[in-house]
């Protein structure tokens, strides 16, 4: 794919699409021609809104457009698989929400069938192209912090729902399991650089969906990680990365907090501190990663890892808060 110009189809009007649109509109070598709902009125409304010309009812009438070239989806999490896989089969593009999909098995069926059509795809979760992330990478690799002994992440939002969200509804794949443990199991495997060994977790139910989740990782060299996500503290979004030399602290990894530049501290053992901020757009930066020919295969495969992860937590809630060793993970 090349900058030139990649028309997108929006799939889905859900709350989060306003921001996202508006992101693809402003980013260079993108534009949106048209967007697509169950009805036509709804997806009349939406595309006025938004000022998208063609407005589609029906996600399949979309698929079939050939003023499309990629597809974002902005979709429930139990509906990303089928949509995801169908817009492949059509030769289209996919940016897809997070979750990618609701389980390991779905999240890759839709790596093969984007592989099997030659077609691009990431799940869209910002933070992971902020230029700030591109530091901590960096760092990372460079063994900056020393050796990393424990990872603690926490993402949380204060009943954060409109009237009818499909994180009410555990059909939908609704809960702050598949939703704010995305960011923060997702964390971790960026921080860590590789999947954990266990998980042991448990949440908190209200009407039948996860409202909090608590969750501890570990690894075979013996660094460890701690989470902890929910629908019912104020917002969080913080992480420390806490090393043998010193350790990375961010209070806004998720998104910057408004109207301020992305931060970071670095902390070492004399009581040293190193604040510093960056610039840039996260998410306009992932929209040209994927209408680029840069390689998306590291972002691909945190998307599946964090899918592993997630899948992991919620396996070891069913089997009542016991520890549930990855390596036992099937396909």
């Amino acid at each position: 794919m090349t900058t030139s110009s990649t028309r997108f189809g929006v799939i889905g009007t859900g709350r989060i699409t306003r921001r996202l649109v508006a992101d693809l509109q402003s980013t260079d070598g993108a534009v949106v021609t048209a967007i697509a709902s169950r009805s036509r009125e709804r997806a009349r409304w939406y595309g006025d809104q938004y000022g998208i010309d063609a407005a589609v009812e029906g996600y399949a009438e979309l698929l079939k457009r050939d003023d499309v070239d990629a597809v974002y989806i902005s979709l429930p999490p139990s509906m990303h698989a089928e949509w995801a896989i169908a817009a492949a089969n059509h030769g289209k593009h996919v940016l897809c929400e997070k979750p990618l999909t609701v389980s390991v098995a779905q999240t890759r069926q839709v790596d093969l069938a984007c592989q099997a059509a030659g077609v691009r795809w990431l799940d869209a979760t910002g933070w992971l192209h902020h230029d700030r992330t591109d530091a901590f990478a960096t760092w990372l690799g460079e063994g900056r912090f020393g050796k990393i002994g424990h990872v603690s992440a926490a993402v949380s939002f204060y009943q954060p729902f409109q009237s009818g969200d499909h994180r009410l509804d555990a059909s939908l794949g609704g809960g702050c399991i598949l939703d704010l443990g995305w960011y923060a199991g997702g964390l971790v495997r960026f921080a860590m650089g590789r999947m954990p060994a266990w998980v042991l977790a448990d949440e908190v139910i209200l009407d039948g969906v996860s409202q909090r989740l608590t969750a501890m990782m570990g690894f075979d060299d013996g660094a460890t990680a701690t989470i902890s996500c929910g629908y019912d503290t104020a917002t969080r979004k913080w992480f420390e990365v806490a090393g043998t030399e010193s350790s990375l602290i961010c209070d806004d990894f998720t998104r910057p907090w408004a109207d301020r530049p992305a931060r970071y501290w670095i902390h070492d053992a004399a009581g040293t501190v190193k604040s510093e901020s960056f610039d840039g757009h996260q998410e306009r930066n992932m929209i040209k990663r994927l209408i680029s020919d840069e390689p998306l295969l590291r972002y691909q495969q945190q998307a599946i890892d964090t899918q592993a992860i997630v899948e992991a937590v919620q396996a070891s809630i069913k089997a009542g808060g016991t520890k549930f060793v990855l390596s036992t993970m099937t396909d």
